[in-house]
Protein backbone atom coordinates (compact mmCIF):
# COMPACT_ATOMS: atom_id res chain seq x y z
CA UNK A 1 0.00 0.00 0.00
CA UNK A 2 2.76 2.55 1.27
CA UNK A 3 4.39 1.51 -2.41
CA UNK A 4 1.00 2.46 -4.50
CA UNK A 5 0.98 5.43 -2.69
CA UNK A 6 4.31 6.67 -3.07
CA UNK A 7 3.81 6.10 -7.47
CA UNK A 8 0.47 7.66 -7.44
CA UNK A 9 1.90 10.96 -5.56
CA UNK A 10 4.91 10.67 -8.09
CA UNK A 11 2.41 10.60 -10.92
CA UNK A 12 0.35 13.44 -9.87
CA UNK A 13 3.60 15.50 -8.95
CA UNK A 14 4.55 15.27 -12.72
CA UNK A 15 1.21 15.81 -13.94
CA UNK A 16 1.33 19.20 -12.30
CA UNK A 17 4.39 19.88 -13.18
CA UNK A 18 4.03 21.45 -16.54
CA UNK A 19 1.18 23.37 -14.76
CA UNK A 20 3.49 25.10 -12.34
CA UNK A 21 5.87 26.01 -15.10
CA UNK A 22 3.56 27.69 -17.20
CA UNK A 23 2.02 29.70 -14.27
CA UNK A 24 5.32 31.38 -14.19
CA UNK A 25 5.88 32.18 -17.66
CA UNK A 26 6.43 35.59 -18.98
CA UNK A 27 2.90 37.00 -20.55
CA UNK A 28 1.04 33.84 -19.54
CA UNK A 29 -2.07 35.54 -17.27
CA UNK A 30 -5.63 36.70 -17.62
CA UNK A 31 -5.89 40.15 -15.80
CA UNK A 32 -4.24 43.01 -13.80
CA UNK A 33 -4.39 43.74 -10.40
CA UNK A 34 -3.94 47.23 -9.07
CA UNK A 35 -2.78 47.56 -5.74
CA UNK A 36 -2.51 50.54 -3.38
CA UNK A 37 -1.26 51.00 -0.07
CA UNK A 38 -2.91 53.66 2.37
CA UNK A 39 0.69 55.05 3.42
CA UNK A 40 -0.22 55.80 7.06
CA UNK A 41 -1.12 52.15 7.56
CA UNK A 42 2.15 50.70 6.19
CA UNK A 43 4.28 53.57 8.23
CA UNK A 44 2.68 52.07 11.53
CA UNK A 45 3.24 48.88 11.19
CA UNK A 46 6.63 48.58 9.33
CA UNK A 47 8.16 51.72 7.78
CA UNK A 48 8.42 53.78 10.07
CA UNK A 49 10.91 51.62 12.32
CA UNK A 50 12.87 50.86 8.56
CA UNK A 51 13.05 54.68 8.37
CA UNK A 52 11.27 54.93 5.12
CA UNK A 53 11.56 58.37 3.19
CA UNK A 54 7.45 58.21 2.42
CA UNK A 55 6.99 57.88 6.55
CA UNK A 56 8.87 61.35 7.46
CA UNK A 57 7.03 63.41 9.23
CA UNK A 58 5.17 66.01 6.70
CA UNK A 59 5.45 63.22 4.03
CA UNK A 60 1.85 63.56 3.46
CA UNK A 61 1.90 60.33 1.65
CA UNK A 62 -1.46 58.74 1.28
CA UNK A 63 -2.65 56.13 -1.03
CA UNK A 64 0.30 54.62 -2.75
CA UNK A 65 1.01 52.76 -6.26
CA UNK A 66 1.95 48.92 -4.58
CA UNK A 67 1.97 47.60 -7.74
CA UNK A 68 0.75 46.28 -10.86
CA UNK A 69 0.00 42.50 -10.62
CA UNK A 70 -0.28 40.16 -13.15
CA UNK A 71 -3.35 37.50 -12.23
CA UNK A 72 -4.23 34.25 -13.62
CA UNK A 73 -8.04 33.23 -14.14
CA UNK A 74 -9.75 31.87 -10.65
CA UNK A 75 -6.54 33.02 -8.56
CA UNK A 76 -3.18 32.60 -8.50
CA UNK A 77 -0.58 34.86 -9.79
CA UNK A 78 2.79 34.39 -11.78
CA UNK A 79 6.17 35.75 -10.14
CA UNK A 80 9.70 36.16 -10.32
CA UNK A 81 9.11 34.64 -14.16
CA UNK A 82 11.86 33.75 -16.28
CA UNK A 83 12.47 36.90 -19.03
CA UNK A 84 15.25 38.05 -21.58
CA UNK A 85 14.06 41.58 -21.07
CA UNK A 86 17.13 42.96 -19.42
CA UNK A 87 16.63 44.41 -15.33
CA UNK A 88 16.08 48.14 -15.15
CA UNK A 89 19.02 50.32 -14.61
CA UNK A 90 19.36 52.59 -11.54
CA UNK A 91 18.67 55.53 -13.13
CA UNK A 92 15.06 53.75 -14.53
CA UNK A 93 13.88 53.04 -11.32
CA UNK A 94 15.22 55.75 -9.43
CA UNK A 95 13.19 57.86 -12.07
CA UNK A 96 10.22 55.80 -11.10
CA UNK A 97 10.14 56.67 -7.13
CA UNK A 98 8.01 59.52 -7.91
CA UNK A 99 5.12 56.35 -9.03
CA UNK A 100 6.46 53.67 -6.35
CA UNK A 101 7.45 55.93 -3.35
CA UNK A 102 11.49 54.74 -3.76
CA UNK A 103 13.44 53.39 -6.29
CA UNK A 104 13.55 50.50 -4.28
CA UNK A 105 10.32 49.46 -4.67
CA UNK A 106 10.09 50.09 -8.34
CA UNK A 107 12.85 47.79 -8.63
CA UNK A 108 11.36 44.77 -6.71
CA UNK A 109 7.63 45.46 -8.21
CA UNK A 110 9.22 44.96 -11.77
CA UNK A 111 11.55 41.81 -10.14
CA UNK A 112 8.37 39.93 -8.67
CA UNK A 113 5.69 41.03 -11.03
CA UNK A 114 6.64 43.13 -14.05
CA UNK A 115 8.77 40.62 -15.85
CA UNK A 116 5.74 38.35 -15.88
CA UNK A 117 3.93 40.75 -17.98
CA UNK A 118 5.98 39.84 -20.97
CA UNK A 119 6.87 44.05 -20.82
CA UNK A 120 10.54 45.15 -20.29
CA UNK A 121 10.87 47.02 -17.67
CA UNK A 122 10.22 50.75 -19.59
CA UNK A 123 6.94 49.14 -21.06
CA UNK A 124 5.83 48.08 -17.07
CA UNK A 125 6.20 51.10 -15.74
CA UNK A 126 4.90 53.06 -18.59
CA UNK A 127 1.88 50.57 -17.78
CA UNK A 128 2.02 51.15 -14.39
CA UNK A 129 1.96 54.93 -14.38
CA UNK A 130 -0.86 54.56 -16.96
CA UNK A 131 -3.18 52.24 -14.34
CA UNK A 132 -3.08 55.15 -12.39
CA UNK A 133 -3.44 58.00 -14.40
CA UNK A 134 -6.59 56.22 -15.46
CA UNK A 135 -7.60 56.12 -12.02
CA UNK A 136 -9.17 59.13 -9.64
CA UNK A 137 -8.00 59.32 -6.04
CA UNK A 138 -10.97 60.87 -3.63
CA UNK A 139 -10.22 64.01 -3.01
CA UNK A 140 -11.42 63.01 1.07
CA UNK A 141 -8.57 61.24 1.74
CA UNK A 142 -6.01 63.82 0.91
CA UNK A 143 -6.95 66.13 3.99
CA UNK A 144 -7.36 63.16 6.31
CA UNK A 145 -5.72 64.90 9.56
CA UNK A 146 -7.05 62.60 12.04
CA UNK A 147 -7.17 58.94 12.70
CA UNK A 148 -10.66 57.30 11.77
CA UNK A 149 -12.47 54.14 12.89
CA UNK A 150 -14.56 53.45 9.46
CA UNK A 151 -16.15 50.22 8.04
CA UNK A 152 -14.16 49.16 5.08
CA UNK A 153 -16.71 49.01 2.30
CA UNK A 154 -16.55 53.20 3.22
CA UNK A 155 -13.14 53.18 1.35
CA UNK A 156 -15.05 51.13 -1.64
CA UNK A 157 -17.62 53.54 -2.17
CA UNK A 158 -15.28 56.70 -2.14
CA UNK A 159 -13.46 55.00 -4.71
CA UNK A 160 -16.46 54.30 -6.43
CA UNK A 161 -17.86 57.52 -6.46
CA UNK A 162 -14.92 59.23 -7.93
CA UNK A 163 -14.52 56.20 -10.28
CA UNK A 164 -18.44 55.21 -11.73
CA UNK A 165 -17.22 52.45 -13.90
CA UNK A 166 -16.29 50.69 -10.88
CA UNK A 167 -18.16 48.46 -8.63
CA UNK A 168 -17.89 46.74 -5.46
CA UNK A 169 -17.64 43.23 -7.18
CA UNK A 170 -14.74 44.62 -8.79
CA UNK A 171 -12.70 45.83 -5.94
CA UNK A 172 -11.59 44.79 -2.20
CA UNK A 173 -9.88 46.41 1.07
CA UNK A 174 -7.38 44.43 2.62
CA UNK A 175 -6.33 45.07 6.57
CA UNK A 176 -3.09 44.36 8.61
CA UNK A 177 -3.30 44.77 12.39
CA UNK A 178 -6.98 45.52 12.26
CA UNK A 179 -6.01 49.02 10.04
CA UNK A 180 -6.84 49.45 6.46
CA UNK A 181 -3.81 48.36 4.28
CA UNK A 182 -4.67 48.15 0.26
CA UNK A 183 -7.23 49.30 -1.60
CA UNK A 184 -6.86 46.46 -4.78
CA UNK A 185 -8.61 47.00 -8.24
CA UNK A 186 -8.92 44.00 -10.83
CA UNK A 187 -8.38 45.53 -14.88
CA UNK A 188 -8.21 43.94 -17.58
CA UNK A 189 -4.94 43.48 -19.37
CA UNK A 190 -6.49 46.98 -21.48
CA UNK A 191 -6.75 48.38 -17.75
CA UNK A 192 -10.56 48.17 -18.02
CA UNK A 193 -12.33 47.64 -14.65
CA UNK A 194 -13.65 44.17 -14.72
CA UNK A 195 -14.79 42.14 -11.90
CA UNK A 196 -12.33 40.07 -9.30
CA UNK A 197 -12.47 36.73 -9.20
CA UNK A 198 -14.09 34.89 -5.93
CA UNK A 199 -10.70 33.66 -5.16
CA UNK A 200 -9.71 37.42 -4.70
CA UNK A 201 -12.77 38.91 -3.35
CA UNK A 202 -12.12 36.47 -0.25
CA UNK A 203 -9.11 38.16 0.64
CA UNK A 204 -11.07 41.00 1.53
CA UNK A 205 -10.96 42.24 5.17
CA UNK A 206 -13.57 41.16 7.14
CA UNK A 207 -13.58 43.55 10.09
CA UNK A 208 -16.78 44.94 10.76
CA UNK A 209 -14.85 48.72 11.61
CA UNK A 210 -10.52 49.32 10.59
CA UNK A 211 -8.90 51.87 11.66
CA UNK A 212 -7.13 54.43 8.97
CA UNK A 213 -4.60 56.14 10.21
CA UNK A 214 -4.21 59.94 9.67
CA UNK A 215 -1.73 61.11 7.35
CA UNK A 216 1.99 61.97 8.83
Amino acid sequence: MRKTGAVALMVWLIGIAPLAAQSNRAGVFDHYLLALTWMPSFCEIEGARRDDPRCADGARAGWMLHGLWPQHQGGGWPEYCQTTAPAPSRAQTAAMAWLFGTSGAAWHQWNKHGRCTGLDARGYYALSAEAMERLTLPDVFAALDRDLRLNPDVIEAAFIEANPDYTPDMMLVTCRERMVYELRLCMTRDLEPRRCDRALLSRACALPVAELPALR
